[in-house]
C-alpha cells in the first residue's frame, strides 16, 4: 500500500492516516502517525489514551530522551491500530507532556510498526510504501 507524504509549511514529511482503538474503545478513531525509522516505538500524545478510555498513568512508565536530550516520561499500553485496512494489536506509549512544540501527529517506529512491514521511504515521488510482513 501506497501513501503520499503530507506537507507542514514547506516541509514533505511521511506522515500516514491510521485507526487507533482500545479495548476500551473499539471504535476508535483516524489518528495521522509519522513513520520515523529512527523512533524505538510508537508513541502517541496521552490525549489520545485518553480519548480511547486508557487511565494513561496506570502504563508502565517509560523515559525517552528527544534529539536536545530533554527526557520525556511516556506510559506503555496496548492498543489496536489499522492500517490501509489491516489490523494489529502494538504497543505504544503515550506521553503526557510533549518536549518543545506541540505533537501534530504521532509517531509509528521500530517496535510495533517496522516488525509488521517492509517500508520504502521515496521522497522523489513524495510517497511511502508498506509491504506487510508475511
Amino acid at each position: 500500500m501506497k501513501f503520499r507524504y503530507k506537507k507542514f509549511g514547506n516541509v514533505l514529511r511521511p506522515v500516514i492516516p491510521i485507526k487507533v482503538s482500545s479495548s476500551s474503545n473499539t471504535d476508535g478513531f483516524g489518528y495521522e502517525v509519522r513513520v520515523d525509522s529512527g523512533a524505538d516505538l510508537c508513541i502517541f500524545h496521552a490525549e489520545i489514551g485518553e480519548a480511547l478510555g486508557i487511565n494513561v498513568k496506570k502504563g508502565k512508565p517509560q523515559e525517552v530522551f528527544g534529539i536536545g536530550g530533554k527526557a520525556s516520561i511516556y506510559y506503555l499500553h496496548k492498543v489496536n491500530i489499522v492500517v490501509g485496512g489491516w489490523p494489529y494489536e502494538i504497543e505504544a506509549g503515550f506521553m503526557p507532556s510533549v518536549a518543545g512544540n506541540v505533537m501534530q501527529y504521532g509517531v509509528v517506529g521500530q517496535r510495533g510498526f517496522f516488525d509488521l512491514f517492509t517500508i520504502k521511504f521515496d521522497l522523489s515521488k513524495s510517497e511511502i510504501e508498506l509491504k506487510e510482513l508475511k
